[in-house]
């Protein structure tokens, strides 16, 4: 019998019957219910508590995350006990996202919220239809922005660490992009030491007056003083930051030309049926002995 802790109620109900494995509940914040289980999938917010207490179940063979993103997880896993990512789930939930974020802000919805009860046209505000996108970091998610990116007429260049074909058109390396052509720039990257900082003062300095700036990935990709450095001449609209929580006072709520949003690309409905789907499956793996998906980790 496969035993699988799961975070929430909610979750074990969407996972359902499975047979040969037994599902429990265990929020992560005591001691786990049991010592036997194999499976443990820690709770989407607040997970690292549980991940603390790993070493209590000696028989763990898998932790699965409902992240994409796994940055910092790693030096937490017990030896021998695989990682698997929620690659795919968040993709579409992201990319909507990605995509509001660039036409709020491309379109000033933004200020005209701020501004309400005053009206004031701007008819020179640019359009996403015809203007050079590129999506920094071309993985599943990058490619859910491309496709809605394109249904809106824009013209996408992916950008990735290695160069290839695409049903979307030619992805290339950031050596191969005119940055100061890109109207808009959506970073989308995983973080790692290689991309902490990556968006930092020379890379803005690269990019044309006006450029937006949409960072669906995470917050240390771009350095946030070159960022308030920045902001007026470009602009930049921000699901996630450095700090963050982006703490009350911080001059990134104020700063000219920028939106923030609070970390909230993943968590829509979308996202339980398909955890859940993931879950199910990764548990019919375990138990079939056959190969886990999205294993990052072993």
């Amino acid at each position: 019998m496969i035993v699988a802790l799961l975070p929430t109620q909610s979750l074990a109900d969407a996972v359902g019957p499975v047979d040969g494995v037994e599902l429990v509940v265990w929020r992560g914040d005591g001691p786990p219910p049991r010592d036997d289980a194999d499976l443990v999938v820690p709770d989407y917010a607040r997970g690292r508590a549980a991940l603390a207490m790993l070493d209590a179940l000696p028989a763990l063979r898998v932790v699965q995350l409902q992240t994409a993103g796994y940055d910092g997880v790693p030096e937490l896993i017990p030896d021998g006990v695989l990682l698997a990512s929620a690659r795919g789930v968040h993709d579409d939930a992201t990319a909507e996202l990605a995509l509001g974020l660039t036409i709020a802000s491309l379109r000033g919805i933004d200020l005209a919220v701020r501004e309400a009860g005053t009206w004031r046209q701007d008819t020179r505000r640019r359009s996403l239809a015809d203007s050079r996108v590129a999506i920094l970091g071309y993985g599943s998610i990058g490619r859910a922005v491309a496709e809605r990116m394109v249904a809106c007429r824009a013209v996408v260049t992916g950008v990735a660490s290695t160069a290839r074909d695409d049903l979307l058109g030619r992805v290339v390396t950031s050596d191969d992009v005119d940055w100061a052509a890109q109207h808009v720039v959506v970073v989308v990257l995983p973080l790692s030491d290689d991309t902490r900082h990556l968006v930092d003062a020379a890379f803005l300095a690269r990019l044309s007056d006006d450029t937006l700036v949409v960072n669906v990935g995470r917050g240390p990709l771009l350095d946030t003083d070159a960022v308030l450095a920045e902001a007026g001449r470009l602009r930049f609209a921000l699901d996630v930051t450095d700090p963050e929580p982006l703490p009350e006072g911080h001059p990134l709520w104020t700063a000219p030309g920028v939106l923030v949003t609070p970390h909230i690309a993943g968590g829509t409905t979308a996202m339980l049926p398909r955890i859940a789907a993931l879950v199910r499956d990764q548990l019919e793996r375990l138990r079939d002995d056959s190969p886990l998906r999205n294993v990052v980790l072993r």
